[in-house]
């Protein structure tokens, strides 16, 4: 794995670590193109980092944001993972609304992954890309039993193995199209899986970030 694994013993410490990386990567993207294309997740612990990037002292402007997958629900609803990031994040700094880009799931699963598909091939690649890990080995929604098209932008899921069932994710040609990845594991539920996954075990994890350069922070 070109990966680099950091395991922390306090929750705090990771969290703060990874506000650090993701600040890092930010100042060497715009630096380089005055533009930082990132790819957020969903879920509580990345929601807690989220919170901590609200006083963070970089160029809001040039931030361009994405989603690595999302929820078919109504576009307000607190179950959605953009909803999370404006909550968490978004609706607290300028980073302007044009360059911010939900997946459009209130349309449905097969249209909004048509249309984001398009919009991804569009504007890759990333500079970097936040991934969390399921308890099942999963990342984004791509779950264990899924046959995955490699060549997919996108992925119109039908039948998650947890609520709700319909959702679209970015496909594993878009999540390795990045510079950098954070991979995101806290819990001890985790354990299992993010051991599988560190002795070759074919998980979507592993699928999405084999071979790739970045960090990943365990806490389990």
């Amino acid at each position: 794995m070109s990966l680099q694994w950091r395991n922390f013993d306090q929750v705090v410490d990771l969290n703060d670590a990874a506000a650090a990386f993701i600040l890092a990567c930010a100042q060497l993207a715009i630096a380089r193109q005055q533009r930082f294309r990132v790819v957020m997740a969903g879920g509580r612990s990345p929601a807690v980092i989220y919170r901590i990037l609200r006083h963070a002292q970089t160029d809001w402007s040039r931030w361009h944001v994405y989603f690595s997958d999302e929820r078919c629900v109504a576009r307000h609803d607190p179950e959605r993972n953009s909803r999370m990031v404006r909550d968490s994040l978004l609706d607290h700094v300028p980073v302007p609304q044009s360059q911010i880009h939900e997946i459009p799931t209130e349309l449905g699963v097969d249209d909004a992954a048509v249309r984001y598909g398009t919009l991804v091939q569009a504007h890759t690649p990333f500079d970097l890309v936040l991934l969390g890990v399921g308890e099942d080995g999963h990342t984004a929604s791509l779950f264990p039993g899924q046959v995955i098209d490699a060549d997919a932008w996108t992925v119109a899921v039908h039948s998650a193995p947890k609520p709700p069932p319909h959702r679209v994710s970015m496909g594993v040609r878009a999540l390795r199209a990045t510079a950098d990845v954070l991979v995101i594991a806290s819990g001890a539920g985790k354990r299992d899986a993010i051991e599988s996954w560190r002795r070759g075990g074919l998980l979507p994890i592993r699928t999405a970030t084999d071979g790739l350069q970045g960090l990943s922070l365990i806490h389990i």
